[in-house]
């Protein structure tokens, strides 16, 4: 029962960017005897929240976020003294919050805030000194004897986790962030008393998955280095380090769908001494409290992500956030991988431009890459169809529609596995989902190419050569939001969709599923730039609408869809859309920033 009065009203509350949901709450401020004011910032404040603001700023250079008017002084003020609005300082909980700085939230995403800035200053706080006795010579059998430039941000993340109730990992792609993950462990494993239990997780399934297939991968790679494989006293250390389930954090947390919540939290923690979470960036504020809650104050808690992505999808940029604290203050537990270990060095250019957000360095790095990274303006329908045919065509002619053997099932799966590794080698990305530009039009388009290229009849759903993108996890199925499957027939005309796996020994191999059997899934030929999180693809094409006022250009989004390439990179789109993007990085408004900035220096 709320302990306000109700009032009835009549009085209109809207505006036009005003969602159902804001507007109801507008109208709940009313009815409990809030001011007009307070009705229309409450409804603002929802409205940043669906747009992943954890907080609204009312002063300052932020104040007016998402069209709203900014409010005077006195406006504030008054705010101040109004009984559904508290300071955040008190034990008593009001609906809303304004903090001495200006910023308007609401009550559960500051109380998020403030419960994960204190944990994290906690965890922080509680980090040791690790012994340096045999510090050393564990690193050079770790790093097979090899200490160079490329590889002493990586040797140093791993000598400066011991100790840590707290590191974060963060670099951009091809630094080595997965293997130098599996080393940290071996490392926390070495200087334990005990065996260690380790949990690993990635807030999506797929990168999940991911992230198993690639610690199987390391795990193989460090065995089987040809100068100095790890040591074999080593080797008992790596076989307790997880790589067969594929958690999500929600599975890791016991995520409960019916009643909302996590099963694991305080009263009932994790059974694990250390946590790694890849993908960090994808992480959001809710998700975050509920990790560090669930998690023993002594366990280690390892954060890996690539800070200049995309943010969450939901309320907050917690990884950004935490990661610009700890670089400001240049903190020990804090370690951003700078190297790339790719071969296509061209690459490494376009996305330092991208993260500076300099338009000239962006076309310089393009125009020194040559054939290797093209631009082309793509303003209208007319070029975009151009560009999707011309990109469908060249889908066309790889080899994507192998007859798959009917009884050798070794040559089965391995024809299957080549064909998904070939389709893996492009991929178009789009910023948009829907409209002329968006990810589901282009498929369709790409779809009505290939089909007339491959003499498919345009009315057939199901044909060899058919990619999808599972769109919702399926754990039943072993399927996950992300999953990518090919549609191969065999010998015998039987057609089904094949995904690729991992076996445990680090190998490829594949499996399939009838098409009728699939969960929820959209084409895979162009796909979101949110949806490619994680992923690499040989060559990729990134697709910007025209506009360049269109709200979803940002820097991270252009960073996240160009450093998806390892070998060759198109971008489609205006100069102003490119210019509009880079000048345009995300900054959610919330109070998280501050809070970890105000712990910085007295945390460690």
């Amino acid at each position: 029962m709320s302990g306000y009065s109700f009032t009835r009203t009549h009085s209109e509350l809207t505006e036009g960017a005003w969602r159902p949901l804001d507007r109801a709450l507008a109208h709940w401020v009313r009815a409990h005897g809030g001011s007009v004011t307070l009705a229309s910032v409450a409804a603002w404040a929802s409205l940043a929240d669906g747009m992943g603001d954890a907080a609204l700023p009312l002063c300052g250079d932020e104040a007016g976020r998402h069209g709203m008017a900014p409010l005077t002084a006195a406006m504030v003020d008054a705010l101040r003294g109004e009984a559904l609005v508290g300071d955040g300082g008190s034990d008593a909980a009001t609906p809303f919050v304004l903090d001495a700085d200006g910023r308007f939230a609401l009550w559960r995403n500051h109380a998020h805030e403030v419960a994960v800035a204190q944990m994290i200053a906690a965890r922080r706080a509680a980090r040791s000194e690790p012994s340096t006795a045999h510090l050393a010579a564990d690193l050079d059998a770790l790093f097979h004897g090899i200490d160079n430039a490329a590889l002493q941000r990586q040797r140093e993340a791993v000598a400066s986790v011991v100790g840590c109730r707290l590191f974060v990992l963060t670099g951009g792609p091809g630094s080595g962030k997965t293997t130098t993950v599996l080393r940290m462990l071996l490392m926390l494993q070495r200087h334990a008393q005990r065996a260690l239990s380790v949990q690993v997780a990635a807030p999506t399934g797929k990168a999940a998955q991911r992230l198993v297939q690639s610690l199987r991968q390391v795990k193989r790679a460090l065995l089987d280095a040809p100068d100095a494989p790890l040591p074999a006293d080593w080797q008992p250390l790596l076989e307790r380090i997880p790589d067969t389930d594929a958690l999500t954090l929600h599975r890791l947390l016991g995520f409960d769908p019916r009643r909302n919540v996590f099963t694991h939290g305080r009263s009932n923690t994790l059974a694990a001494d250390v946590v790694v979470v890849d993908e960090a960036s994808m992480v959001d504020l809710d998700t975050l409290r509920a990790l560090l809650e669930a998690t023993l104050p002594q366990a280690t808690v390892v954060l890996v992500g690539d800070a200049d992505q995309l943010t969450s999808v939901a309320t907050g940029s917690v990884f950004m956030d935490l990661v610009a604290a700890m670089e400001h203050e240049k903190a020990p537990d804090l370690v951003r991988l700078e190297h790339s270990f790719r071969a296509e060095q061209h690459l490494v250019p376009i996305n330092r431009a991208v993260r500076a957000g300099d338009a000239a360095a962006l076309a310089a790095a393009f125009d020194a890459a040559g054939a290797r990274a093209q631009r082309h303006v793509v303003e209208t329908p007319v070029q975009l169809r151009a560009q999707v045919l011309r990109w469908a065509r060249e889908l066309a002619q790889l080899d994507l529609r192998p007859i798959l053997p009917d009884h050798a099932e070794g040559a089965r799966i391995a024809t299957a596995v080549m064909a998904m590794r070939t389709l893996a080698e492009r991929q178009l990305l789009c910023a948009l989902r829907e409209d002329t530009f968006g990810a589901l039009a282009i498929n369709a388009l790409i779809e009505r190419e290939l089909k007339r290229l491959w003499q498919v009849p345009i009315d057939t759903l199901w044909y060899p050569g058919r990619a999808v993108m599972i769109t919702r996890n399926d754990y039943a199925a072993r399927l996950f939001n992300g999953d990518v499957g090919l549609a191969l027939m065999d010998a015998s005309g039987v057609l089904r969709v094949w995904f690729e796996t991992t076996l445990p020994d680090g190998r490829a191999a594949a499996r399939f599923i009838s098409p009728s059997a699939l969960p929820p899934h959209d084409g895979a030929f162009a796909i979101t730039i949110h949806k490619s999180q994680g992923s690499e693809y040989a060559r990729t094409a990134v697709l910007l609408p025209p506009d360049p006022a269109h709200r979803i250009l940002s820097r991270q989004l252009l960073y996240t869809g160009l450093s998806r390439a390892k070998q060759d990179v198109e971008l489609w789109a205006t100069d102003a859309a490119v210019e509009a993007a880079l000048a345009h990085p995300i900054r959610r408004a919330g109070g998280l920033a501050a809070r970890l900035s105000g712990i910085a220096g007295r945390s460690v």
